[in-house]
């Protein structure tokens, strides 16, 4: 939700919000089947994409929303921004891989100063968490903003299967010749340039990834035809 803060610092009132959320989402749907509780779902099934559009419709009237966020397990979640049939969904998988940073040529002191630790020359690990968010147009039929199986296979392919278990400067063509160290920024782009086309092909546009290499380093990467970054910026 977005707005100006009261005299009292807030939105609005926390439990006038969680009173809403009950009484128009929680309530009806919990412990339900979700093909018969809303007549929305009679028309058009209940995918996550689709969830998050009706609880939008169903909130707006109450709160001043901007954004609908929903996890369908940890590793699948829709975000919906009010415009229309376009939603974005996101999946998440995992692989673990090693590198070592460090630019061919330069001595171990430079290396050293740029890079710390992490160009110590056997290299080290990383169990490495991939977010991969596409935009796409839902179905009013089928709820569907791309083909949920397509696009996990399609990153199992091309990503989480090729990259586990590899050395990244020694096993991975990209950076074998040491021309591009594999930073978590490059290794993001690389991974963008893997996934944009197959993507496009599914009907669908690579919004973003999340490049997670521990829990304090992340990289965010944006596709190259997306034109507003952060749509959760602009109230609709």
């Amino acid at each position: 939700m977005a707005g100006q803060l009261d005299e009292y610092g807030m939105v609005l009132n926390l439990s006038d919000i969680k009173h809403d959320i009950k009484r128009e989402v929680t309530e009806p749907l919990d412990f339900s089947f979700l093909n018969d509780v809303w007549p929305e779902f009679q028309q058009t099934l209940p995918t996550t994409e689709h969830i998050a559009k009706v609880i939008w419709q169903r909130l707006a009237p109450h709160l001043p929303i901007v954004q609908i966020q929903l996890f369908e397990h940890p590793d699948l979640w829709a975000d919906y921004y009010g415009n229309g049939n376009e939603v974005y969904l996101s999946l998440r998988t995992h692989f673990s891989a090693a590198h070592r940073l460090a630019i061919p040529g330069a001595s171990d002191d430079e290396n050293d100063r740029l890079y710390g630790k992490c160009a110590r020359p056997y290299g080290h690990g990383h169990n490495y968490h991939l977010e991969v968010t596409v935009r796409g147009t839902m179905d009013d039929r089928t709820g569907m903003s791309v083909d949920l199986g397509a696009l996990t296979q399609l990153i199992e392919d091309r990503v989480a299967e090729p990259f586990d278990h590899t050395f990244l400067n020694v096993d991975i063509p990209h950076f074998a010749d040491g021309a591009i160290v594999p930073t978590d920024e490059n290794f993001a782009l690389h991974i963008r340039d893997l996934l944009e086309t197959p993507i496009a092909e599914l009907g669908a546009t690579l919004h973003k990834l999340k490049l997670i290499e521990s829990p304090g380093n992340a990289c965010e990467v944006f596709g190259t035809q997306v034109s507003d970054p952060f749509p959760q910026l602009t109230v609709r």
